[in-house]
């Protein structure tokens, strides 16, 4: 396991990150708490979860774990999230400060600790002012009850307009951003990476594996079967299974990053998140396990290195898909010019 700063921050944590959505979800406690033990045991050292991931139960089994683990505790990072609704009222959602203080209060009780050394926001909120939720940041960074924060789910003018408004108000800066990141979806790298690394922002990317697809688990025209995921909506889940089966692009990808696995002896999901591991920006990838051993085969990936021409090809496999402009070949030479200059 290798080891990255966490963004523009002093800290330091292991390249990937335990992603605890399935804790008291797929998986229960004691298949959690050995999910948890394996990871520490390969390096690992950052723990990511949210307060409403099952509704509050993956933090309460994540402090559960670390009350019986006081060395391990000592070492591992964790992060949180606050924003969605953990209740019925108008205040129990959003970003304010009457949410964040009760949000960020409950999942310190639950995780059993003073100090969590990220929260994030987990999306924008259109509602609250921004000053708002920095100012809370900032006074919980002051305050010893959180290290560092960060945002979740951001769009680039969000990331980059909360940078500048901390930076005004000489608050603590956010030193990471949470998105959506994978070989099947890219889109980010037209404003959200390039806003990342204007700030010296880390990126930790969810869904590496594309909801599983970049696994290879998914076969052309078969639809999925047994333990295979499809969301929390089965209905939605399916319609997006169907519109990702008869993309072409998909199987384009698949079929690269099968090519790239049987090259390094490594499986797909591997090659899916080392991929991830060479792209800019990005400080540690967050694996989602409901087994031990589908943690096992993913922390496989720290040990594969692909070479440059290795991530050509995948990149030329999964470019994104867009318009002449503002993203296409056009948009980009509005946006370059030569050192030379002339026509």
């Amino acid at each position: 396991m290798d080891y990255r700063t966490l963004g523009n921050s002093g800290a330091i944590v292991s390249e990937l990150t335990l992603g605890t959505m399935t804790f008291g979800n797929e998986a229960d406690e004691p298949t959690s708490h050995q999910i948890l033990d394996t990871f520490v045991e390969h390096g690992g050292t950052f723990i990511d979860t949210a307060d409403v991931y099952s509704a509050g139960v993956s933090e309460t089994i994540i402090g559960r774990w670390l009350a019986t683990h006081p060395e391990e505790a000592k070492q591992v990072v964790i992060a949180t999230k606050g924003r969605f609704p953990m209740g019925d009222g108008p205040n129990d959602v959003g970003l304010s400060r009457r949410h964040l203080r009760t949000a960020l209060d409950a999942s310190l009780t639950r995780l059993g600790v003073d100090h969590i050394d990220l929260y994030q926001m987990h999306a924008w909120d259109a509602i609250t002012p921004l000053d708002e939720t920095l100012t809370f940041l900032n006074d919980a960074v002051t305050a010893g009850k959180i290290g560092y924060y960060g945002f979740s789910n951001y769009l680039g003018w969000q990331l980059t307009k909360a940078v500048h408004r901390a930076i005004a108000l000489h608050l603590a800066p956010p030193v990471t951003l949470q998105p959506q990141y994978s070989l099947l979806v890219r889109d980010i790298e037209h404003e959200v990476v390039p806003a990342s690394l204007d700030a010296s922002i880390g990126l930790l990317p969810w869904s590496p594996l594309g909801g599983g697809w970049l696994t290879g688990k998914y076969k052309r025209d078969e639809s999925p079967t047994g333990a295979s995921r499809l969301g929390e909506n089965p209905t939605r889940g399916m319609e997006a299974w169907e519109a990702r089966n008869a993309d072409e692009r998909t199987w384009t990808i698949l079929d690269a990053v099968t090519k790239a696995a049987q090259d390094h002896g490594a499986t797909a999901s591997q090659v899916a998140i080392a991929w991830l591991l060479a792209k800019p920006a990005v400080t540690s990838v967050i694996l989602g396990a409901r087994t031990v051993d589908q943690l096992v085969d993913n922390l496989g990936a720290s040990s594969v290195k692909l070479s440059a021409d290795d991530v050509a090809k995948l990149d030329e496999a999964s470019t994104p898909r867009v318009d002449e402009y503002p993203y296409g070949t056009a948009g980009v030479a509005q946006r370059s010019r030569k050192l030379t200059g002339g026509r």
